[in-house]
């Protein structure tokens, strides 16, 4: 069956985790249980959530058969915006699409865009459903799209506030335009970010970077 995306409707969705499946996720939202498909990678984080309040970034589509008239409406959940923004280019690739792509989908967003980044073809043939010619269409397409996504270095073991990811996205940038390649603006602000520490501006989080590279 094909997948048909909607004009963007319900973006975001939260509501007691009830249940917990292979590819789904099921929240009570007042009187309404909704099932929204989830890929591996955000079904790992929400595994001790069951019960507890959650909220899903959303794409919604429509999976059916136009020919046939059975067309039933679906959504995808993410746990932040930019692992949706990601899904979403990466379904754009010829030969992906949200099926594979649902499938495909079991390393975390900064894995999979770190090794676009870094053209690792091989490593991303062996994701699943994703053979050596799609892995190399997806890193002609993406790779000079996904370097901010690759940013999401800590987050598993550190997870940030909407400012938070905005003060980091600003800090790459800023180096970039300083004349660091786009592997080494990553790397400075990765091994700022492991201290666990929070940073109100750019400009503290770069006080920083220079700070630990001038010891190092």
């Amino acid at each position: 069956m094909d997948f048909f995306q909607t004009e963007k409707m319900i973006t975001k969705i939260t509501g007691k985790l009830l249940a917990l499946h292979l590819d789904a996720a099921v929240l009570e939202v007042g009187q309404f249980e909704y099932e929204i498909l989830i890929p591996e990678f955000t079904r790992r984080h929400l595994q001790s959530e069951v019960q507890k309040q959650v909220s899903l970034h959303t794409i919604e589509y429509i999976e059916g058969n136009q020919m046939q008239s059975r067309m039933t409406p679906r959504m995808i959940g993410f746990l932040t915006e930019a692992e949706r923004e990601f899904f979403e280019l990466f379904c754009s690739v010829d030969g992906v699409g949200v099926k594979k792509a649902l499938r495909a989908m079991i390393r975390p967003v900064r894995e999979v865009a770190a090794a676009i980044e870094e053209k690792e073809e091989k490593w991303l043939s062996s994701l699943p459903g994703i053979g050596a010619a799609t892995a190399e269409r997806i890193v002609a397409k993406l790779r000079r799209k996904v370097p901010k996504f690759a940013l999401m270095a800590v987050r598993e073991e550190l997870p940030e506030s909407e400012t938070q990811r905005d003060v980091v996205s600003e800090t790459y940038e800023a180096l970039l335009s300083l004349g660091h390649s786009e592997s080494e603006a990553r790397r400075f602000i990765d091994s700022v970010l492991t201290a666990k520490k929070k940073f109100k501006d750019t400009a503290e989080l770069l006080q920083a970077i220079y700070q630990q590279s001038g010891k190092s």
